[in-house]
């Protein structure tokens, strides 16, 4: 295990003891919940029965989410405290559900060929290089299967609502658009939203590695990805009227997140 994936096995675990809103397991799911959940667009299809690999996806949310839909799902992630997460979520349903721990970067334990779908929630933008991400995702998703992923906007990865400039009244940027950049930022006060023990200041910072657009589009169409959707304001709810230098005035300005659904088409 190398300085990146113990860093963030160690974030995520201290995250999970600190009740994080992204640690915390979906225990009052139905089916339409779940659905909305995992596919509100309506773009995986038929969920029932399909083989769903959710990748750095520790939690308890998305796993029980597939596996209330009749999903054959295994979950994949680094973090022993976020898969006992899942564990208590498919106890909590009476669920089946695989857990594997490991890092995204190393998908061998796993059989080739043998996901219909790889769902990766936000987690790509904590290592260096998502090709090696893409690289594994390409070897255990069969072919037509499909790849959703959300990272941080490329743009404005690194940037928060702390960077407001009340002078030039706009959110300044502050690091260069270079491929791999560290970037260590703080946790919006929602993580900890009506959490427990609230944010702890032994948790480590984010740490996130900026990934230019050019290198993600173009990696994906050598690894033979074909994107059919994209989103830049999934899960957000921009407010150009709130109060300058909170969460929702900011993603306003400057959509945080991008998200990519992708078929896997290796001829």
């Amino acid at each position: 295990m190398d300085e990146i994936a113990r860093y963030n096995r160690d974030r995520w675990d201290k995250l999970a003891g600190a009740n994080a809103l992204f640690t915390r397991p979906a225990l009052d799911l139905d089916a339409n919940s779940a659905l909305s959940k995992v596919d509100a667009e309506g773009l995986f299809g038929e969920i029932a029965g399909q083989r769903v690999l959710c990748l750095a996806s520790g939690g308890g949310q998305q796993s029980a989410a597939f596996a209330l839909l009749g999903a054959d799902v295994t979950v994949f992630d680094l973090s022993p405290a976020q898969l006992e997460r899942d564990k208590q979520a498919a106890d909590s349903y009476g669920l089946k559900i695989r857990m594997i721990e490991g890092d995204m970067r190393d998908l061998s334990a796993l059989q080739p060929s043998s996901f219909d779908l790889v769902y990766q929630p936000y987690s790509i933008s904590f290592v260096p290089d998502a090709r090696a991400v893409f690289q594994e995702v390409s070897k255990v998703l069969r072919p037509g299967g499909i790849y959703f992923f959300a990272i941080g906007n490329p743009f404005f990865v690194g940037t928060t609502e702390r960077d407001w400039d009340p002078n030039s009244k706009g959110y300044l940027l502050k690091t260069p658009y270079l491929d791999g950049t560290k970037l260590d930022s703080h946790d919006p006060e929602w993580v900890y939203e009506k959490s427990e023990s609230g944010a702890n200041p032994s948790i480590p910072e984010v740490r996130e590695y900026r990934q230019t657009l050019s290198k993600l589009l173009n990696s994906l169409i050598e690894l033979k990805f074909s994107l059919f959707h994209f989103s830049d304001s999934q899960h957000m709810h921009p407010d150009p009227t709130a109060e300058p230098g909170t969460w929702d005035h900011f993603v306003s300005f400057a959509p945080v997140f991008l998200s990519f659904w992708l078929r896997y088409v290796p001829v």
